[in-house]
């Protein structure tokens, strides 16, 4: 397996118009970071397997099915009879900027026990993917520490994406303390200029990181910054990327997924040590050029684009 990821598994209602009577119309979408990446992954050329949990009902069902689709390992996915599928409705700005609310209290998402993570999907990983979001609630927390302790155990790098997502937190200290736990643990960090700030209190994304890596010594460490670019931090070096800004972005949905995946891609290929400047410059291009493709088309995990799209966009934008 090359990559296995723990995390969220849930319907995004993603806005689609509006209805005869004037109402708005809201299209059920299978999401959650971690499958996102995975999906991404798979277009990629990866093998990828998803752990986590959904409810016994019809949208649980949908999203197994969904994930399957794409090619993703689902044998550690659990089903909960009692609690349903964590459900997020998602409304989009002018600017393609969301605003989130969830229907998460609790959803089965967060009831996934240590007990019920299979083992051996971790042990024979090449790279262990995680998020915040697992973090929210105790059960589930245990079930994530686990799978981290057993990944590393095994030799597998270990990679985190924040994905602060501020509704599903009791306080922000709380948040900012599993986030901060999630960075000490990882080889390999994906991280918005959103939660720099949340961590940091600066806007400076250079200052931002040196903060953060002066506590937490990550090896190799990518800052996404939306329609700024893309900035990547290893060895003591810095690599910057110019955003690929397209007018008929529809929504952001999945652009930091997608970004995150081409990013686990290269390091897949490459590794995280003695990279070169100028290698680490084409990943954060191709990765940008990917997010670009996302914000495009609505949902994420179903509409990944193809490598050979994404290199013929880079190319007619170069």
């Amino acid at each position: 397996m090359d990559v296995t990821a723990l995390g969220e598994l849930l319907i995004d209602f993603t806005e689609n118009g509006t209805s005869q009577q004037g109402n708005k119309l809201f299209e059920a979408n299978p999401g959650g970071a971690p499958c996102n990446v995975l999906a991404m992954l798979q277009k990629l050329g990866h093998k990828t397997a998803f752990i986590g949990k959904v409810g016994e009902d019809a949208f649980g069902r949908l999203l197994v099915q969904s994930v399957r689709e794409q090619g993703i390992d689902t044998t550690g996915v659990r089903f909960d009879s009692d609690i349903p599928t964590t459900l997020a409705f998602v409304q989009t700005g002018a600017d393609g900027d969301r605003d989130f609310s969830f229907y998460r209290n609790p959803g089965a998402d967060m009831m996934l026990t240590e007990d019920e993570v299979d083992p051996a999907l971790i042990r024979s990983t090449k790279i262990f993917h995680f998020g915040s979001l697992s973090m929210t609630a105790v059960e589930c927390e245990k079930a994530t520490r686990y799978a981290i302790a057993t990944a590393k155990e095994a030799g597998a790098l270990i990679s985190f994406d924040p994905n602060l997502r501020k509704p599903l937190w009791k306080s922000m200290e709380y948040a900012e303390e599993k986030i901060r736990w999630g960075i000490s643990q990882c080889d390999i960090l994906k991280i918005s200029d959103d939660e720099i700030f949340f961590l940091t209190g600066t806007e400076d994304i250079k200052e931002g990181i040196r903060m953060i890596l002066d506590r937490y010594p990550v090896p190799f460490v990518c800052a996404t910054m939306g329609k700024r670019g893309s900035m990547a931090f290893f060895d003591g070096q810095v690599v910057e990327a110019d955003p690929f800004l397209r007018e008929d972005t529809i929504e952001t949905t999945g652009a930091g997924d997608t970004f995150c995946a081409c990013m686990l891609h290269d390091i897949l290929e490459h590794g995280i040590v003695n990279r070169k400047k100028e290698d680490v410059k084409k990943m954060l291009t191709f990765a940008n050029a990917a997010a670009s493709l996302i914000t495009t088309r609505k949902g994420a995990l179903r509409v990944m684009p193809e490598p050979e799209e994404i290199e013929a966009f880079i190319a007619t934008e170069s």
